[in-house]
């Protein structure tokens, strides 16, 4: 056995069923291993931006790694944006990242690249393969570190020769690290904290969004009167009827400055303490006031869950909180897009059990409280600001849920960084319904110029533009074997998602807006 069947087959072994590829010539013996290992399903990108994406998507439905297979440092490097936003998710992911024969090194040939340092930027753990007798218990290995909490990606290195030289010995599977329970001193201080009834807010994150977490969270802030809230970003996050609605804290700086003004004490469960996205002359870096207390309830790879549950107890909290009812009601608009209407209509729309990966920018900055009201549902979202991650995303949900549907929002200008996807979406028969926010313009940075206080002009009108010449969505979905429809209504839009929603298989809407 040589050592890349050993890969592949330690891989299945070890849980991970899946491979998101985009090969070259050094992984040429990986992919011929797949035709032997029956059970390890691969699924090919056509750029590796998109398949980075498509193992985040697919990592924060399934709970689970996907592999990844790259071509060389450049292919890495392609994947860095997504796999950025895979790490601030901290999804479970193996990169397997095919390198040059180990004698063939010293000889500088064009694809050489510090592969390691690249991996290290997006990476909890990095190795490189020495021979192919070892490729069996790195891989086991880097299965261990990716799923270890909270999760991360875990990169593995497999120059050619390692790959194709026999001697290779499957290994057995490593159980990961367990989540290690928070301190009962830890849980009582805050709770002492929290039954001052001083102005608190609770910031969730990580496992604290899902439905068990909600809701003990929950029960926290029905006791104490603490406001809860996530971070601007949310990897993860149960919603829609029944589940405790939360919303954001503002990507603006102003609006996050007013949303935590007065508060006392900050209260961390899963969560970083909250800093702008990007500095601003005159304005701070960290959103909390001055007087503000920050406490740690639960780091991002201890048992947040237990900690929200064991908080909620010590404070004596009903077990049933009641779920806040003020919540914006589902129900079609008409007319041309705003953001309100559009929201409300897409929460009327949303069936039950579906998947929302959005990356729309600011069309979609205003859809979180509007969506409260839909059916059940399940969000994740761009977590580390490297936009085109919705098109790659919901394609990996669908792999990892194909019983559910899943619904795309992506904004125009960050869809063309990875349209890629939705040749993927056809050629696996998926099951999403993609809408594109067509403004034909970089509308974030027409908000970002004026806050950081640039005076616009000819240069940066043209920068910001996608209007000249106009980018076609429903030639381009259609080009990669996508349906696809323009609407330019609200009930253009009900029609079209409606439609879709009733059938299987990808489907793209152009909203223009």
């Amino acid at each position: 056995m040589n050592g890349a069947e050993s890969l592949a087959r330690t891989l299945l072994a070890s849980g991970v069923d899946t491979c998101f590829a985009n090969p070259g010539t050094s992984e040429m013996h990986f992919v011929s291993a797949l035709d032997r290992v029956e059970g390890l399903r691969c699924i090919l990108g056509l750029a590796e931006t998109a398949v980075a994406g498509f193992a985040d998507g697919y990592a924060r439905m399934a709970g689970k790694p996907a592999a990844t297979l790259f071509h060389c440092g450049p292919g890495l490097g392609n994947a860095i944006a997504n796999l950025h936003n895979a790490k601030r998710a901290h999804s479970p992911i193996v990169n397997i990242v095919g390198d040059h024969a180990t004698y063939h090194q010293q000889y500088d040939a064009p694809l050489a690249a510090d592969v390691e340092g690249l991996a290290r930027t997006v990476s909890c753990w990095v190795r490189t393969s020495a021979s192919a007798a070892s490729v069996g218990a790195d891989a086991a290995d880097a299965v261990q570190a990716a799923c270890g909490p909270p999760g991360g990606t875990a990169t593995l290195i497999l120059p050619a020769d390692c790959a194709w030289n026999d001697g290779g010995v499957p290994a057995r599977p490593r159980a990961p690290a367990t989540r290690a329970s928070v301190a009962p001193e830890v849980i009582g201080d805050i709770a002492r904290v929290l039954r001052s009834r001083q102005p608190s807010m609770l910031v969730l994150s990580g496992t604290a969004l899902s439905e068990a977490g909600l809701k003990a969270a929950n029960r926290i802030a029905h006791a104490t009167g603490a406001q809860l809230r996530t971070p601007t970003q949310v990897p993860f996050m149960a919603r829609g009827q029944g589940r405790v609605p939360v919303d954001r804290i503002p990507y603006v700086v102003d609006a996050a400055l007013k949303v935590l003004g007065g508060t006392k004490h900050l209260v961390l469960a899963g969560a970083k303490a909250p800093v702008g996205f990007f500095a601003y002359p005159g304005k701070p870096s960290t959103l909390w006031p001055e007087d503000c207390a920050v406490h740690r309830l639960a780091e991002t790879g201890e048992d947040i869950v237990g900690a929200l549950q064991a908080l909620a107890d010590e404070l004596g909290a009903v077990k049933d909180a009641p779920v806040r009812s003020d919540i914006a009601k589902p129900e079609l608009h008409g007319g041309p897009f705003k953001p309100e209407a559009f929201g409300l209509t897409l929460a009327a729309l949303l069936p039950e059990n579906a998947i929302v990966a959005e990356d729309a920018v600011t069309s979609g900055r205003a859809l979180f409280p509007l969506t409260w009201g839909a059916a059940p549902h399940d969000w994740i979202q761009i977590t580390g600001g490297a936009i085109g991650h919705a098109f790659p995303a919901a394609t990996g949900a669908a792999v990892a849920c194909p019983g559910r549907k899943v619904v795309c929002l992506q904004a125009d200008g960050a869809g063309m960084y990875s349209l890629q996807a939705l040749w993927t979406q056809a050629r696996e028969k998926l099951d999403v319904v993609n809408v594109v926010f067509a403004n034909r313009r970089y509308a974030i940075l027409q908000g970002e110029l004026a806050a950081v206080g640039a005076q616009p002009g000819p240069a940066s009108r043209e920068l910001f533009d996608l209007a000249r010449p106009e980018i076609r969505w429903t030639r381009l979905a259609e080009g990669m074997g996508v349906e696809a429809v323009r609407v330019d209504t609200l009930e253009g839009f009900t029609d079209a998602f409606t439609s879709a929603r009733a059938r299987r298989g990808p489907f793209l809407i152009e909203f223009s807006i």
